[in-house]
């Protein structure tokens, strides 16, 4: 079994804000954007970065940070977790075209975990 990336995913107030923060200071591009879902997937060399405004509806409450894994097979992975005793929901397709399920670690840390479903 592969695990083939992992991008953090940023809680922010305002996408189009952090874009331009991280692009115009810190050096990094836009490689997708949806101004509808409030994200961006942005990139600097191999490195990626997603902002989403729409993690946490209420504005001026606490940040929840996201960590996406992507392995290389989404339903073996399952699988695998699922016969390490790990109690998980069932897999669903997102209106962002992957095959996914999201879970907390120990300390309430969220991981969604996905695969694109063309792949």
């Amino acid at each position: 079994m592969k695990m083939n990336r992992l991008i953090p995913m940023l809680p922010v107030r305002s996408m189009p804000l952090s874009v331009k923060f991280y692009c115009h200071m810190l050096g990094f591009e836009v490689e997708q954007r949806n101004d509808d879902w409030g994200w961006a997937m942005l990139r600097f060399d191999e490195c990626r970065l997603m902002v989403d405004q729409s993690i946490n509806t209420h504005p001026d409450a606490f940040r929840d940070s996201i960590l996406y894994l992507y392995p290389e097979d989404i339903v073996e992975y399952h699988q695998q977790v699922r016969s390490n005793g790990l109690t998980l929901p069932e897999l669903e397709t997102t209106f962002y075209g992957l095959t996914e399920f999201r879970i907390d670690d120990p300390d309430g840390n969220r991981l969604w975990i996905g695969q694109p479903i063309n792949s």
